[in-house]
């Protein structure tokens, strides 16, 4: 079967894999790619890898506009995601609605899953919060740290840890079993990234990308996008 290749933030995975069967229906292609970090996706398009269409955070997008590597006027929003907390579904959930709450429910972690802290959204924002709480040295020791949001939700799930706790977007607990979210973060902690797609300068089925990105974005499909933890 020819495919769409994708180059994707962790974020849209469990949405691209619910649109798969109606987008195979509609044109006859299936879909496949790579999701993780963001920073890595933009990479991986930059060192010419091939891929139809691209859907990372809107600014990288307008970055790799501006770099002549996605088509301008492909581009579409296909959503805003929370940066959450996770727990596995036989742990109870933790109340978390100050910054105190978030310190003390840390601290009282044995193990903190979390993305690559350099390269991926959620990631570099734990480590910017950890540093915020001023506890980034007291939990350094208990971070488990995985290349992206699915891979680290997917360890949390089998820890063996006896409070362990998770962070990365929304949509990437919602897609894992074995994982609950646990709730938002508190304000002045908190983080929503807007994340769009766009066809690919290079794409080699750019009118199947064009039509995966309306699937993606359209408004008969919001209730899926709310469903795999998308607001807007």
């Amino acid at each position: 079967m020819t495919t769409v290749n994708i180059l994707s933030g962790g974020a849209a995975q469990g949405l691209v894999r619910g649109l798969s069967e109606a987008f195979k229906t509609q044109t006859g292609f299936g879909i496949d790619g790579e999701f993780g970090a963001v920073g890595i996706m933009a990479d991986k398009l930059r060192a010419s890898t091939p891929a139809d269409l691209v859907i990372l955070t809107q600014a990288l997008l307008a970055k790799l506009a501006e770099e002549k590597l996605v088509v301008p006027s492909s581009i579409a929003d296909v959503g805003s995601v929370e940066t959450a907390l996770a727990v596995r579904n036989r742990d109870p959930k933790v109340a978390v609605k100050t910054e105190a709450d978030l310190r003390e429910v840390l601290r009282a972690a044995d193990a903190i899953y979390v993305p690559d802290t350099r390269a991926s959204t959620a990631g570099q924002h734990v480590a910017k919060i950890l540093g915020q709480l001023g506890i980034a040295y007291e939990v350094a020791s208990r971070l488990k740290i995985f290349p992206n949001g699915a891979t680290a939700m997917r360890e949390l799930a089998t820890s063996t840890a006896q409070r362990p706790l998770g962070c990365t977007q929304a949509t990437e607990i919602i897609a894992t079993n074995g994982i609950a979210l646990s709730g938002s973060l508190p304000p002045g902690c908190e983080l929503v990234t807007t994340y769009t797609a766009g066809v690919t300068t290079r794409a080699a089925h750019p009118k199947e990308a064009a039509a995966l990105i309306a699937l993606l974005t359209g408004a008969d499909r919001k209730e899926l996008r709310q469903r795999a933890g998308f607001a807007g």
